[in-house]
């Protein structure tokens, strides 16, 4: 097969160590002659995003739960739970997170404990520290976590190579179809089987994928050439393809105006896994509508690029910010700290580093987790020397006014937020903190705690008018689903059964289209709906073909409209085409049989059946191709 027209990996790489959208091009090595065989599709450069993804850790997002506000025994609980459900593959990051945040408490525990220890009189070199209960079992939990990853882990590559055995039985099956002494029909609904059971498998081995479809793609080349498809069905095959795969082309533009690179990245991965699995295009289409797909793959893997590199490059303006904070405090703490008016002076400095710290953004796990220890190391040992200074006691106030200070910034960042139940709990146990906190300065204890007030009573206030909008918006759609019950039951039957039968249907579009009515009302009202429009169907009075074709015209349009039209119509279509394909097979055999029927009275009964037969195979061939244009007529809108 050649390969001049598929780009390699080098050229569609963007980066080193971050995996892109491959391309994968139309084979354009046809045959002269007139019925010549699909293309197939050329999967040289195919990579498998769920084998190889970003090795850069920091380009992760950090996980939506924030620790912080926990306990250390809600987050070894929540570990535990987590583990429990067993969802190791999303779950890294937060893992990191929570025991990052479980060390940095346990270590604040531990300097206040030390701290106590020292003020009732004991000496700070005697203190011994003692192991911690919750520590022992996070330990625990993590040991736990590394198995389950390694046993998922055996497990999917065992999965892989159990997909490579079943997919390497289903090349062989193909061999064998050529030699088979079934009819065209038959054979033909087994290379179908053979491909549905194909996409049906999962990955394989990363390293036999290339191998592995090009020997599919050859056996599959050889059964077309076998068959001899007739040109026509191949035509109609290559039309409905092209227009696969140019919706592919719109969905991967529209990609464009996503606004996560990430996700559009992903995204991409996936309609090139559908633009593998549909099949060829028109020859003189082929070049272009290939070249149409690389180019905007080619565009959204350049933003997904531009997007890590812009990363890279605010982590390090985040680097070089905390940096100089650091060694501004390193700077104060050099000199010489006289008076009370210089430590306060100094201390409101220190203040507005660590809110500005605070505001600064993440540097990459290498650093961000060093810098951090660092900057908090320095702040502790100024608070240290200004405890010694100006006295425990005091110290501890102006420590409790820094940390209410930290729960109002808190308590103002949720205080818009919507969603309601998971930010109610977090403020309330933002409220438990500050009880726990103690006194701070007296000249503060008024302002700090309005503050902290008026963000908690803003947040409630929203949520309660939030709630009573949703009451008032549910109780008018339990009327209007009331009314629509009432000109059901009240709709009269006109002579025409396929306009009754439309404006049952309409009655059924506005019943979905109604939101959701109160809880205690949803059953009943639910119940009555279904009683009254079941009622009016069964009312309506047709033949047994007509109700068939208006059933039938029903479930194509409601098909239509369901995720995934463009596949079930085509399922449908193909299912009908083959049954019109034997029935022509079949009046070929039954007309030619009448020919060899001598005219005695003996055959007479026998011929009339089969021309019965015949009659009765022209009657469903007319009803086939009527349903076969109803769905096109669908396909093409």
């Amino acid at each position: 097969m050649p390969q001049d027209n598929i780009p390699s990996s080098d050229d569609m790489k963007n980066t080193e160590n971050q995996p892109i959208a491959m391309d994968m091009a139309d084979d354009d090595n046809s045959s002269p002659v007139e019925d010549q065989i699909p293309e197939t599709v050329d999967e040289t450069d195919c990579m498998n995003i769920e084998d190889e993804w970003l090795e850069e850790s920091d380009f992760v997002e950090k996980p939506a739960v924030n620790f912080s506000g926990f306990t250390r025994k809600e987050i070894v609980e929540r570990l535990r739970g987590l583990l429990e459900r067993l969802e190791i593959d999303t779950i890294r990051e937060e893992i990191d997170e929570m025991k990052y945040q479980f060390y940095r408490k346990l270590k604040a525990e531990e300097e206040l404990k030390r701290a106590v220890y020292i003020e009732n009189g004991g000496v700070e070199d005697s203190y011994l520290y003692e192991e911690d209960e919750q520590e022992l079992v996070l330990k625990t939990l993590m040991l736990r976590y590394r198995d389950i990853r390694n046993v998922i882990s055996e497990k999917q590559e065992v999965e892989k190579q159990k997909n490579l055995e079943e997919k390497l039985r289903i090349i062989d099956e193909l061999k064998e179809l050529t030699n088979s002494s079934e009819s065209i029909g038959e054979t033909f609904q087994q290379f179908r089987d053979l491909q549905n059971r194909w996409r049906a498998i999962g990955l394989v081995p990363q390293t036999k994928v290339k191998n592995l479809w090009d020997t599919y793609h050859h056996y599959v080349e050889v059964f077309y050439d076998y068959i001899k498809i007739n040109k026509e069905l191949r035509d109609l095959d290559f039309k409905r393809n092209l227009e696969m795969k140019i919706e592919l082309c719109e969905k991967a533009e529209a990609l464009l105006l996503e606004t996560s690179v990430v996700t559009a990245f992903r995204t991409l991965q996936t309609y090139h896994d559908q633009w593998r699995e549909i099949g060829p295009v028109p020859k003189e289409m082929r070049v272009e509508i290939w070249e149409r797909f690389k180019a905007i793959s080619t565009q959204v893997n350049k933003k997904h690029q531009d997007h890590f590199e812009q990363l890279k490059e605010t982590h390090k303006k985040n680097k070089d910010a905390k940096e100089a904070l650091c060694a501004r405090v390193e700077e104060i703490l050099q000199q010489p700290i006289p008076s009370p008016s210089e430590w306060r002076k100094n201390t409101q400095e220190i203040v507005e580093m660590q809110k500005l710290w605070n505001t600064i953004g993440h540097t990459g796990k290498k650093d961000n987790r060093k810098l951090y220890k660092r900057f908090h190391t320095l702040c502790d040992k100024f608070f240290n020397q200004k405890r010694e200074f100006t006295g425990l006691e005091r110290e501890k106030q102006e420590n409790n006014l820094q940390l209410k200070q930290d729960i109002c910034v808190q308590a103002e960042a949720l205080k818009d937020s919507t969603e309601w139940r998971a930010t109610t709990d977090e403020i309330i146990q933002l409220q438990n903190k500050w009880k726990e906190i103690g006194n701070v300065p007296s000249k503060h204890h008024e302002a700090i705690w309005k503050r902290f007030r008026s963000a908690c009573d803003y947040f409630f206030e929203q949520k309660a008018k939030y709630y009573s909008s949703i009451e008032s918006e549910y109780d008018i759609n339990l009327r209007t689903k009331r009314e629509l019950i009432m000109q059901i039951r009240n709709f009269k039957h006109s002579d025409n059964p396929e306009e009754s039968f439309e404006q049952l249907k309409e009655f059924q579009r506005q019943w979905s289209a109604i939101g959701h009515v109160p809880h205690r009302y949803m059953k009943k009202v639910q119940d009555d709906y279904r009683r009254a429009i079941s009622k009016q169907f069964d009312a309506l009075r047709m033949d047994d073909s007509e109700r068939d074709r208006l059933q039938f015209r029903n479930r194509i349009e409601t098909m239509a409209s369901s995720p995934q039209s463009r596949v079930k119509l085509a399922f449908e279509r193909n299912k009908m085409m083959y049954r019109f394909q034997e029935l022509q097979n079949d009046l070929v055999v039954w007309e030619n049989n009448i020919g060899f029927f001598s005219k005695s009275k003996k055959t007479e009964a026998l011929v009339a059946n089969v021309q019965n037969m015949i009659e009765q195979g022209k009657v469903e061939m007319k009803e086939l191709e009527q349903k076969i244009k109803l769905i096109d007529s669908l396909e093409n809108k």
